[in-house]
């Protein structure tokens, strides 16, 4: 990490969703607060990882969140990745894409970043300041943020894929493996584009 931070220095948290679904893509959220906003703290003061609150409470969180960047406090970004390319390519590779992708978004230089990143995941090498931390979504306030951000996001898109294609109940289980996910597979099939088919066991 850079020993001398610029004036205008800021810190952005990463995190993913999506990771174990059936169908569906992969979400990746971004967001970034300037790393001296001294009403950061009392603004997150309660914010938690996106999987330990409720629909409900996610959505008040992520409408906060919109609040703050309609204010000029945050900014933040969502990217996203394809079953087709999760399949193609990778898990791994697919959130790489869309890590990139939503950080490239935010539009802030490498050298003027701390990126706290949650579990396993890294940003790209130009960006220098960077930390992995463990469970990092749930005990620091800027990750907790990006898992909120991706996570409503990404239900937001498997809620208007229910809309097209009400049979699966998308709206409910949100492509995740649930008894009900399976037996709409087994008597509606998969669909193409939507499905993960790596991780249905289907070789092609």
């Amino acid at each position: 990490m850079q020993e001398k931070m610029s004036n205008n220095f800021y810190l952005i948290g990463i995190d993913e969703a999506g990771r174990g679904p059936l169908a569906g893509p992969v979400a990746v959220g971004a967001v970034c607060v300037a790393i001296d906003d001294e009403d950061f703290k009392i603004f997150s003061h309660g914010v938690r990882d996106s999987k330990l609150l409720s629909a409900k409470q996610r959505e008040e969180w992520f409408q906060k969140i919109l609040l703050q960047t309609q204010k000029g406090k945050f900014s933040f970004s969502a990217a996203f990745s394809s079953a087709d390319m999760i399949d193609t390519e990778g898990l791994t590779n697919a959130i790489r894409h869309a890590l990139a992708s939503a950080l490239s978004k935010l539009k802030c230089k490498p050298e003027d970043t701390l990126i706290l990143l949650d579990g396993g995941l890294r940003a790209p090498k130009r960006y220098p300041n960077q930390i992995t931390i463990i469970r990092g979504d749930d005990i620091q306030p800027i990750i907790s943020f990006a898992s909120i951000a991706a996570k409503v996001l990404r239900d937001k898109k498997m809620i208007a894929l229910a809309k097209k294609y009400p049979e699966y109940g998308f709206e409910r289980h949100k492509g995740y493996g649930t008894r009900e996910h399976y037996e709409m597979i087994a008597k509606h099939g998969i669909l193409e584009g939507i499905h993960r088919k790596s991780f249905l066991g289907i070789v092609e």
